[in-house]
């Protein structure tokens, strides 16, 4: 395992030799320091070091955590791999505009969540700067989104990392990248650099990326106080084809559906954070952002145009109207000519804000405290744009634009121009209690108050103003039964506002083209959820020489009240949002890790029963199983789309030598249902498994060399599934409805690695 260490210390071992301590503390608010003591946490608290993300175990971010957290999966609405979905316990934090979102993402003590739709968008972290990652569930002091838990991430320092580190890597289907690393301190100050930059041509048709990213902090400090000022910078620029019908992978696994499909991330997100030590037992933190983050999406699909009744001229949706409001537009087009679109949507968003904490470890009664005090204010402004063009759709399913820009209302597709702006305000207070040297009590809450306004900026559709607020508690307990041995259980409530993008699109009558349109703006009420927790978690010492076990096992349970889902329209391609009653998500994590001289070993189980509790009637035009209407009917119990019931995983890594580690992971992924298929009526997307490799050999103090396979014996598997209308392409000849994200085939990479 590699841990990167001061450069001073290289002079007294090797970074092999370096033992990690056992993570004993963890946050206990965005803005804290690693300063509760976890066993007086009354939830599940996961936590990731550096060495977690080393490209020596896992080729990139998103990998590294599905490998390393208990409970989390990964799966692929983007066909790109540094642009996954991330469930954990049956919610989501997506790049994907449209997804519902329920993780909050926090780096440096700021909410990262996109202002336009609460989007995740991973590519734009930098991994080789993240210092500690910690997975929170059960704790509404995280602000709006943490319905299943947020994941906070602490960015280094130049006082927390000092030396130089240079990367290279490559492989399989054209990856190679290049980063490096440097950090010192000079007395009170201190700065840090990082940056990266990935090509990867993709594993399937016309999927290139190219990541461009860097880090940078300044710090100074002293015996009171510390104050840095870092600034995350990406220009990213990703091309994935999401879900292919089942068919066409049949034939060839690489395949596509309409192309291009493409993004552009930039991001320029700079924060201030300082804290203050006015006494030993009283401290001040807080932070200033700026958030500027800019995306271009083009998106290639199929479209309802075809000649009207007069067949020289085009209409949209039926034979009667006209692909152009008010006008009657012509077709040099020949008959049998298949019709598409490229859709083009623009968002430039700026955010801005800060937070301010205390917090007190004054002993009351002489029992000892940990108080957190605090408030925060985000202020959004997001300029959202998008058209439609007419495209045709050939043999090789590239769909070429005509110039054409389509301008129908009544066929629901329309030039989208809106501005948003949001203002959300937060004041939160946690307390955490030693009753006695074993009993832990922890309460407190947060009141959040969000105001979206909507001005829509071609007429008048989309113009909205909304408030929603609300008061979340949180009552928990630890208890100590033995020295290594502590039960926990809690209770917490969380909400989170609609965002922009579902307050702008929540008309079945006036569907959006998701993820790209936006065309009316009823009212949707916000998600509520309340989680009960429990369980046990310890420690074991084996003896000298015979190592340590940890492990923990607890149960789970989260219902949501007026949850908001994405429900598919009769109008191809097109989408609305709509609370959908009462949900719920429970289950069991049980996870047990080994550490020895040489050895190291994981294994973790999580059984997540995701279901509807209320009767529903959705719309899913191209489910097998839905009526005449297109629509399908629930009922309480049946289960939530893309939530695999069973998580599986383990691994180990052993140290053949001093200088040469081997090791080796298995991942194992239950079925879920297609999304579309809430009634639960078709087959589901099958189980997989995945065994991944991975080594690395010390050349030498200063470098060293390391290698990994992912998805050893090749197996061919489903991370994502949907529906979609088969006879959209007539030329192709599918009948099943079915369009799947598939899992990546074998690969391996190789890297070198050097410090200084």
């Amino acid at each position: 395992m590699l841990v990167l260490v001061p450069a001073a210390a290289w002079a007294q071992a090797s970074p092999r030799a370096v033992e990690l301590p056992t993570i004993e503390v963890v946050e206990s608010s965005p803005l804290s320091p690693a300063d509760l003591d976890r066993d007086k946490v009354p939830a599940n608290v996961q936590s990731l070091s550096a060495p977690d993300f080393d490209h020596a175990k896992s080729p990139d971010l998103l990998q590294a955590i599905a490998q390393h957290l208990p409970g989390v999966t990964l799966s692929d609405q983007t066909g790109n791999p540094f642009q996954l979905d991330l469930n954990y316990r049956g919610f989501t934090a997506s790049p994907v505009l449209g997804t519902p979102q329920g993780i909050a993402v926090y780096q440096n003590g700021v909410r990262i969540n996109e202002v336009f739709g609460d989007t995740v968008n991973w590519d734009l972290i930098p991994e080789m700067a993240i210092q500690r990652m910690t997975l929170v569930p059960n704790n509404p002091i995280y602000g709006l989104n943490a319905l299943g838990g947020a994941l906070s991430l602490e960015m280094k320092n130049g006082f927390t990392y000092q030396g130089v580190e240079g990367e290279v890597r490559g492989g399989s289907f054209g990856r190679r990248a290049v980063a490096g690393q440097a950090g010192g301190q000079n007395g009170n100050w201190a700065a840090y650099v990082a940056a990266d930059a990935t090509n990867d041509d993709g594993w399937r048709d016309h999927s290139p990326s190219q990541l461009r990213r860097m880090y940078a902090d300044v710090g100074a400090r002293d015996d009171k106080s510390e104050f840095h000022v870092n600034f995350t910078g990406a220009s990213n620029d990703l091309a994935g084809i999401t879900v292919t019908p089942i068919e066409l992978l049949s034939r060839r696994w690489n395949s596509v559906y309409t192309w291009p499909q493409t993004t552009q991330n930039d991001l320029a997100f700079l924060t201030a954070n300082g804290s203050y030590k006015a006494t030993d037992t009283l401290s001040f933190q807080g932070n200033l952002y700026y958030r500027g983050f800019w995306q271009r999406h083009v998106d290639a699909n199929t479209s309802e145009a075809q000649p009207c009744t007069d067949p020289k001229l085009l209409c949209i949706g039926d034979n009667t109207t006209s692909l152009i409001q008010g006008q009657k537009v012509s077709n040099p087009f020949p008959s049998g000519t298949v019709f598409g679109e490229i859709d083009r949507t623009r968002t430039a968003a700026n955010s801005f804000g800060g937070s301010l904490q205390a917090t007190s470890t004054q002993r009351v009664f002489e029992h000892d405290n940990h108080f957190v005090v605090g408030a925060s204010l985000d202020h959004g402004r997001v300029q959202y744009t998008g058209n439609s063009e007419l495209g045709t759709i050939g043999q090789d399913l590239f769909v070429t634009g005509t110039g054409v820009f389509i301008d129908q209302p009544a066929g629901d597709v329309a030039p989208v121009a809106l501005l948003a702006t949001t203002r959300y305000t937060g004041i939160y207070a946690t307390d955490t209690l030693d009753v006695t040297a074993k009993l832990a009590v922890t309460a407190g809450g947060r009141f959040n108050i969000a105001q979206i306004k909507l001005e829509d900026e071609i007429g008048t559709a989309l113009n909205g103003n909304e408030t929603f607020s609300r008061f979340n508690p949180v009552i928990g307990a630890t208890y100590k039964i033995a020295p290594e041995l502590t039960a926990y259980a809690g209770y917490s409530e969380a909400n989170r506002a609609p965002t922009p993008l579902e307050l702008g699109c929540a008309d079945p009558t006036r569907p959006c083209l998701i993820d790209n349109f936006l065309v009316s703006d009823p009212h949707l009420k916000q998600v509520v959820s309340h989680t009960y927790e429990a369980g046990l978690r310890g420690r074991l010492d084996l003896g000298e020489g015979h190592g340590r076990l940890n492990w923990s096992l607890g149960l789970f349970r989260t219902g949501n009240t007026d949850d908001i889902i994405n429900i598919a329209s009769p109008v191809a391609g097109h989408g609305f949002f709509q609370n959908g009653g009462k949900t719920r998500r429970e289950g069991l994590e049980a996870s047990a890790s080994y550490k020895q001289e040489r050895w190291t070993a994981y294994a973790n189980y999580t059984f997540i029963d995701a279901t509807f509790q209320s009767r529903l009637t959705l719309s899913s035009p191209n489910n097998p199983a839905a009526d005449a209407n297109g629509n399908i009917f629930v009922v309480p119990g049946d289960r939530i789309p893309a939530v695999p019931q069973h998580r599986f995983k383990a691994g180990a890594e052993y140290a053949v030598t001093e200088p040469w580690k081997i090791g080796a992971d298995l991942n194992v992924v239950g079925s879920q249902y297609l999304v579309g298929d809430q009634s639960n009526q078709n087959p589901k997307v099958p189980a997989y498994w995945v065994v991944n490799l991975h080594t690395s050999y010390q050349v030498s103090k200063h470098v060293e060399l390391f290698g990994l396979v992912q998805n050893l014996f090749d197996r061919r598997y489903y991370t994502f599934g949907t529906f979609f209308d088969p006879h959209a392409i007539p030329f192709l000849g599918l009948t099943d409805p079915r369009t799947l994200a598939p899992g990546m085939p074998l690969a391996a990479y190789a890297g070198l690695r050097a410090t200084f």
